[in-house]
C-alpha cells in the first residue's frame, strides 16, 4: 500500500440542480438542494482512499457543524485527519455549485482554508517526507503551495501540482513539481500567449493537461500522445477531476508508466461522473480494475 499526503482545501458543497442556468437580473425555480462533502484536497484524499492509498490529509475546517461533517466523513472514508486543524475564526469553506445543460458552474468561498498555511504543513513534515507521493491544489494560499514544492523537492517525494482554481503559478513550482496537471482553461493561464504543444514538449513526462470527454494529453519525450477518455453518461461532474488526480497519483506511485496511469485515472474519472456529489461516484479499486 503506498502513502499519500493530500494538502489542500476541505469544503461543503450546496448543491443546486436546475433545467438551465439563470441569466443576469432572471429568477428560476431549481430542482433539488443537497449539501455534500467537497473541496478539491478533500476529494482527492476520499477518491485515493477508496483506490487502496493510506492517505493523511493536511488541511483546516470551521469550528462548525460543516467542519465536523467533513472531519466525519473522512473517517468513515479511511483518511487519517490526524493534520485536519478545526478554527474557530473562520467558517468552514464552501462551494456553491449549480448543475444545469450536462455540467457545473461553480463559486468558492475559501473559508478555514485561508489557513492551510506553511505553518500547519510543517506540522506534518514527518508524514510529508515517508510518503510516496504528495497531492496539492491551490484553493490554499499561494506561499502554501511554494513552500509544499520546496520541502518534496528538497526531500525527493515526487509532488504533483493539479493548478486549480486558476492562477499564475511561478517559474521555479512548474521546474520542481514532478507532475502537473491543468485542465485546457488552466494551462491557458500557466502558459499565458503559448501554444500548449510547445508547452507540452517543454516538460515531457510533467504536464498532463486534462480535455474532459476527449482525454488527457501529454508529451513522452518523442511524441504527443492524447489517451482517450471512456465514455459514460454523466450524471454530475463535479468532482471528476479530483477522482482523475487521484487516480494517477495512486497509479503512478505504484510504479505504472504515465501511459497507464492516465488511463487508469480516466477510468476512474469516467465512473466518478456517474453518480451524484462530487464523492458521491468515486469508485473503489475493484470497480476501476473491473471496468479497465
Amino acid at each position: 500500500m503506498i502513502k499519500m499526503t493530500i494538502i489542500g482545501s476541505s469544503s461543503m458543497d450546496l448543491v443546486v440542480t436546475a433545467s438551465k442556468r439563470p441569466n443576469k437580473g432572471e429568477t428560476i425555480l431549481g430542482e433539488s438542494f443537497k449539501t455534500v462533502p467537497g473541496g478539491k484536497g478533500a476529494n482527492q484524499a476520499v477518491a485515493a482512499a477508496r483506490l487502496g492509498a493510506e492517505v493523511y490529509m493536511v488541511g483546516c475546517v470551521g469550528d462548525d457543524e460543516f467542519g465536523e461533517q467533513i472531519v466525519n466523513n473522512f473517517t468513515s472514508n479511511g483518511v487519517f485527519t490526524t493534520y485536519v486543524k478545526p478554527v474557530t475564526h473562520s467558517g468552514t469553506g464552501t462551494a456553491h455549485i449549480t448543475l444545469a445543460d450536462g455540467d457545473n458552474s461553480i463559486i468558492v468561498v475559501k473559508g478555514a482554508n485561508n489557513y492551510v498555511t506553511p505553518d500547519l504543513v510543517e506540522k506534518a513534515l514527518g508524514v510529508i517526507r515517508e510518503s510516496d507521493i504528495v497531492l496539492i491544489q491551490q484553493e490554499i494560499p499561494e506561499e502554501t503551495v511554494e513552500y509544499v514544492t520546496e520541502i518534496c523537492f528538497a526531500n525527493d517525494v515526487p509532488l504533483l501540482l493539479n493548478p486549480a482554481p486558476a492562477r499564475p503559478i511561478s517559474k521555479t513550482v512548474i521546474e520542481k513539481a514532478t507532475y502537473i496537471t491543468p485542465n485546457e482553461g488552466e494551462a491557458s493561464v500557466l502558459f499565458e500567449n503559448k501554444d500548449i504543444h510547445e508547452a507540452l514538449k517543454w516538460f515531457p513526462n510533467k504536464l498532463l493537461v486534462t480535455e474532459g470527454k476527449n482525454g488527457v494529453r501529454y508529451y513522452d519525450g518523442e511524441n504527443e500522445i492524447l489517451v482517450p477518455a471512456y465514455p459514460v453518461d454523466a450524471v454530475d461532474t463535479t468532482g471528476a477531476g479530483d477522482t482523475f488526480n487521484a487516480a494517477f497519483a495512486v497509479a503512478v506511485a505504484e510504479g505504472k508508466s504515465i501511459e497507464d496511469s492516465i488511463r487508469f485515472a480516466n477510468r476512474a474519472a469516467s465512473l466518478s461522473v456517474t453518480k451524484f456529489g462530487a464523492q458521491g461516484g468515486m469508485p473503489t479499486r475493484e470497480e476501476v480494475e473491473g471496468n479497465l
